[in-house]
Order: C-alpha cells, then structure tokens, then sequence
C-alpha cells in the first residue's frame, strides 16, 4: 500500500498584524499519497498558495499538524528545514525569475542545485534531466535566448535535480500558450508514471480536468474533491477532446472529522438561501437541504 507523502490535520494559518489578523487557513484536512498526481484549485484568497508555501518549508503553520515525507514541518529545526527544502522538496514557480539564474547556462542552472548538495556526475544526470523536459539542445543558452515555455520547462529539470520525493508547481501553465501548456502536462504525467509524486496549484481549467484528483479549497478548507472518471483515464493525451468543456470528472462534497460539509455557493444561490439557517431532512436515502421556510 502507498505511504502517505502529506498528511494535513487541523491546519490553521494565521498572518498577523498590528491591526489586523487573517486567518488563511482554518483547520484543512488533506492527504496524498505517495505517487499521486494532485491539483488544487480555489478562487484568490482561499489558501492553496498558502498551504503550497507551508509544504514547500516556506512557511510555518500556526496548529495542527502537517507531515511530509514522513517529516513533521512543526518539530523541524532551521537547520533541518533548509535540508527539508533542499532534498524532499523541488519547486516550480509560475514566475521564472524565482527558479533560473539568467546569467548562467541552461545547463549550469540545472546542475546548481546539484552542486550544493554535493551530487556526484552533475553534468551527467543534469543532461538526462534537460533530455527528458525536451531541452538538450539548450544547454548552451542562456535564459534571455529561451521563450517563456522554454523556460519553464528548465524550471521543471532544475525542480527534479535532487530528486525530490515531492515536486510543487505554483500555476506551472500560468503565463504560456496552450501548446506548451499541453507540453508541460504532458511532462508531469510521465514523472508520475514513473513514481513522482507531484502537487500542482492552478486556475487552468483544462489543465484540472486532466488531473486524476482534484482538491478545492475554499475559505481555508477542504470543500470538494474531483476525481478522474475512469472512461477518461486512458484518453488523457487524446488531442480531439475539448478538456474545457468535457465533463471528465466526478466531483464530491468533502466532510469534515465534525460531519461538517461546506455546500458550493452556486447551489446555495440557485435555492435563494440568504441567512444562515436550512433545514435538512432524511428523504429515500438521501439527505435533502432546503430553505428555512420551504416544506
């Protein structure tokens, strides 16, 4: 059975200020097991980059619990974080200025990380990694040369130099076109057929839709999960299909450890609900919601 690579209980994330305090995340429950292909989507403000950057070492939780790897991010020293950051962890930002150093060759980039971790044959294996992202016959170029794509596809071997058990991507597909962005997705489902474990942010409706698993956050919670449905499994790489528009997923209201579930606020809307009282009743089975003065 697949271990747990995260393992999110209770987590909470509060920013404070002197005159203010937000409250990012409130009490999220998540796991993901080792090898799976996640996506987490939610409107700006909903916590997902919040709970990526708590992942990604870069910052700390307020409660709960979260483990990674089988690291507890809230027990870890300094000096064991900047480890964490260094060998379970590799990150793609939609921003390509945080992951390439311009006046380095693509393939000094990729063997940077390398060098800091003190990884034996660097230019061997940095050249496997260019070879796989489909940029080899870069390695001589330096960033200004290379399109935005281009780029972030450097960004994805530099991700991978330390062979990280986990890979982040911060809206990976972000700012290219949807030739690349097919490109780079298609990068991502071949890494994790071969075992990587991979967590992707993003607002690409397209891009989710070809995603196995989908979680939405939503106020700093879990409030639903979308799973692949299995007639599309196998057609993911099919050019004909219109990802946008098919209906390749099974979505699911997620309940929380209380029994709490957060109902989507289009339904909420569609049944003219504008005060915080419903009535829920047992039906054939079923639990119906309705409006306090509906019978």
């Amino acid at each position: 059975m697949p271990e747990n690579m995260i393992q999110a209980e209770g987590l909470v994330k509060i920013y404070k200020s002197k005159e203010t305090e937000v409250l990012a995340l409130q009490g999220l429950d998540l796991t993901v097991e080792e090898g799976e292909l996640t996506a987490i989507i939610g409107n700006s403000g909903s916590g997902k980059s919040t709970f990526l950057n708590m992942i990604g070492g870069l910052d700390r939780p307020s409660a709960g619990s979260l483990t990674v790897g089988g690291k507890n991010l809230f027990t870890m020293t300094e000096k064991q974080l900047v480890l964490y950051k260094r060998d379970t962890v590799g990150f793609v930002w939609q921003n390509n200025g945080r992951n390439l150093v311009p006046f380095l060759t693509v393939l000094e980039n990729v063997m940077m990380p390398m060098s800091i971790s003190g990884t034996s044959k660097r230019r061997e294996k940095a050249l496997q990694l260019l070879e796989m992202v489909g940029m080899a016959h870069k390695k001589s170029s330096r960033m200004n040369m290379l399109s935005g794509g281009e780029q972030q596809r450097v960004a994805i071997a530099i991700a991978l130099a330390n062979s990280p058990k986990l890979l982040l991507a911060d809206e990976p597909t972000g700012s290219v076109d949807v030739k690349t962005a097919n490109y780079i997705f298609d990068i991502f489902t071949e890494l994790n057929k071969s075992g990587q474990t991979i967590l992707i942010v993003t607002h690409d409706v397209a891009l989710s839709k070809k995603v196995r698993r989908v979680v939405a956050i939503r106020d700093g919670k879990i409030s639903s999960e979308r799973v692949l449905k299995e007639a599309y499994a196998e057609r993911l790489k099919e050019t004909s299909i219109d990802w946008r528009k098919e209906d390749t997923q099974e979505e699911y209201a997620i309940m929380d450890k209380a029994g709490r579930v957060q109902i989507p606020s289009d339904l909420l809307e569609s049944m003219g609900l504008s005060g915080n009282k419903v009535k829920i009743a047992l039906q054939d089975g079923k639990v119906v919601i309705s409006g306090p003065d509906q019978k």
